[in-house]
């Protein structure tokens, strides 16, 4: 059994006047050269008729022969080159399966050339983001989408997102922080040797409730953080490097407690709804998340701290034409009425305003000069 991959090519323009579909938009190159030799009738006429050089066209039938174990030519001295009963086979196949799919192929072409029409098009704009799950990012990407500036945005932890923008594989990161975050903690000193002031610059995005997801009525009557140290509450954990599992880890340290300490600890998942659906699944009690999370699955919320949530991206990339649009679409009114409309989320962060790490995050002291 052969393996199929499929593949797609384009070209800049095509010519008013050519007909649509005079070609298939899916084709395959075996298929090509063996369809010329057939209707040519040699190797030579062939290669001219594809504009190809012989020695190119026959070196191609011979690299196809031994990759399909087969023979796809009559290599006869002084007779004509012929098809092979095999090769006979692969046409009739093709156009067994042209005929079978033309209108699947006619859709996907069409949507392959709308989606790339985008990257021609001087007036959209793309921008790479990875950033810290966040419910409000995902309804930020599709409101984007409308105004002509396409968020690709991967979601990973915090940490990892701001590592991701200073090795250069996005533009903009998202990540989280509780509200005058103190110096000296361990959220400090995660974030802080990662963000440079004067180099990275702030962009307001949302405040947002974090609290303790939990089980509806709340029949283990939990009530706050300490209560993750009973016995009987099984917790369900966010994945080392996300922001959310370093608040919790930060409230540990502040008590001198210890992961051990919480059953459940090493139970992690990978985004907030993961770990509503595991509560909400009855598999834990509790977990740290968002208030969306929790209302998407039917959770009761206990909030606990509210955090800023950040968009940072390098000062040199400020006035690029993506993060202008960016800017522009977060500070515009019809962007924060619809946030504000998301269960535990506001935009009284100045949303797209840009700000300053030292005023944000007093982690960094210096000496004035005199």
């Amino acid at each position: 059994m052969q393996h199929i991959d499929l593949a797609y090519s384009w070209r800049p323009h095509r010519p008013e006047s050519e007909p649509r579909n005079r070609l298939s938009p899916l084709r395959n190159p075996l298929m090509d050269l063996l369809n010329a030799v057939r209707e040519a009738g040699s190797i030579g006429a062939a290669a001219k008729s594809l504009d190809l050089s012989y020695r190119h066209v026959w070196g191609e039938l011979k690299r196809w022969e031994q990759a399909m174990e087969q023979p796809l030519i009559v290599w006869e001295k002084g007779h004509s080159a012929r098809l092979t009963e095999f090769a006979h086979k692969l046409l009739w196949a093709e156009r067994q399966a042209q005929a079978r799919l033309a209108p699947q192929i006619s859709i996907l072409q069409a949507e392959l050339e709308k989606t790339f029409s985008v990257a021609f098009d001087p007036h959209s704009h793309a921008l790479p983001i990875y950033a810290s799950h966040d419910d409000g990012l995902v309804l930020l990407r599709e409101h984007a989408a409308g105004k002509a500036l396409h968020l690709d945005l991967r979601f990973c932890g915090s940490v990892d997102a701001i590592r991701a923008l200073n090795e250069g594989r996005c533009t903009v990161a998202g990540f989280h922080a509780p509200l005058n975050p103190q110096p000296h903690t361990l959220i400090a000193r995660s974030y802080k040797p990662l963000l440079q002031p004067g180099n990275h610059k702030l962009l307001g995005f949302a405040l947002r409730s974090q609290g303790l997801m939990i089980a509806p009525g709340n029949p283990l009557r939990i009530r706050g953080w300490r209560d993750l140290l009973r016995h009987e509450v099984r917790l369900v954990n966010r994945s080392r490097g996300t922001g959310t599992r370093l608040l919790l880890d930060n409230w540990l340290e502040a008590q001198n407690l210890v992961g051990t300490d919480l059953q459940g600890y090493s139970n992690e998942e990978s985004s907030h709804s993961a770990v509503a659906a595991c509560i909400a699944a009855g598999q834990a009690d509790v977990g740290l998340g968002i208030a969306s999370a929790a209302h998407a699955q039917g959770l009761d919320f206990l909030p606990v701290i509210q955090e800023a949530y950040w968009l940072v991206c390098h000062l040199s990339a400020l006035e690029s034409p993506a993060v202008q649009a960016l800017r522009g679409i977060l500070q515009a009114p019809a962007w924060q009425q619809e946030l504000s409309q998301l269960m535990g989320y506001s935009v009284s962060l100045a949303s797209g305003d840009v700000q300053s790490l030292k005023n944000q995050l007093p982690w960094w002291h210096f000496k004035t000069k005199r």
